[in-house]
């Protein structure tokens, strides 16, 4: 299942280079796994792919003014662009825009429509050694003044308050590999002496680039 031809040349053109300036936990490379994972549970659910590809290629796009209220900013950016009109009807957008802003995944409240449950669990690559890599990277693009072990400090706190047991990450699709992926994940978190071996693996080779 692919988008329209014409469509993705003008996303590929005009929204995916946006990703160029984010850093690396949300760059070019994550944008296009979503998009890949968008499209797969279109199919799997019966969703329109072009939505999906289009919710997928702006829902990080709000990054610009900051990570607080990039949703928001995400869905205002797709709402905005008026080139859009040429695929879609206002209803169209306005269901779009309301996915790209339910995606986050701190969001209390699950999406209102099947394309924000189609992003928001594309979103939420649940595989431990990319989410631990990326939380990782977050942290040396936005507090490079922490040293080795703040930074393990900081990652192994940020995973507890999103993944651990209670933490504030939902999943709003039943039966997928993501719940499956994040029991596995809850078990490393338990495990403080892999967690910490996968940290200093993952330091070295973070720091090294």
């Amino acid at each position: 299942m692919k988008p329209t031809p014409s469509l993705a040349t003008y996303i590929e053109a005009e929204i995916i280079p946006r990703y160029d300036s984010f850093d690396r936990a949300h760059d070019r490379r994550h944008v296009r796994s979503v998009i890949d994972r968008s499209l797969t549970l279109a199919r799997e659910l019966g969703a329109d792919p072009d939505m999906a590809y289009t919710v997928a290629a702006y829902h990080d796009t709000g990054l610009v003014a900051g990570r607080e209220r990039h949703h928001t900013v995400s869905g205002e950016i797709l709402a905005a662009d008026t080139a859009l009109r040429r695929w879609f009807d206002e209803e169209q957008i306005a269901a779009m825009r309301c996915a790209v802003e339910d995606h986050r995944a701190s969001a209390k409240e699950p999406p209102r429509n099947l394309y924000g449950r189609i992003v928001a669990e594309a979103d939420r690559l649940i595989e431990p050694m990319v989410i631990l890599r990326r939380t990782l990277q977050y942290g040396f693009a936005h507090c490079p003044e922490l040293d080795r072990a703040e930074q393990y400090a900081r990652c192994r706190a940020h995973l507890h308050e999103k993944y651990g047991e209670g933490g504030y990450l939902r999943l709003w699709l039943s039966d997928t590999e993501n719940a499956r992926a994040l029991e596995r994940l809850r078990r490393l978190l338990d495990d403080e002496a892999q967690l910490r071996t996968l940290f200093e693996q993952l330091y070295d080779e973070e720091s090294g680039r």
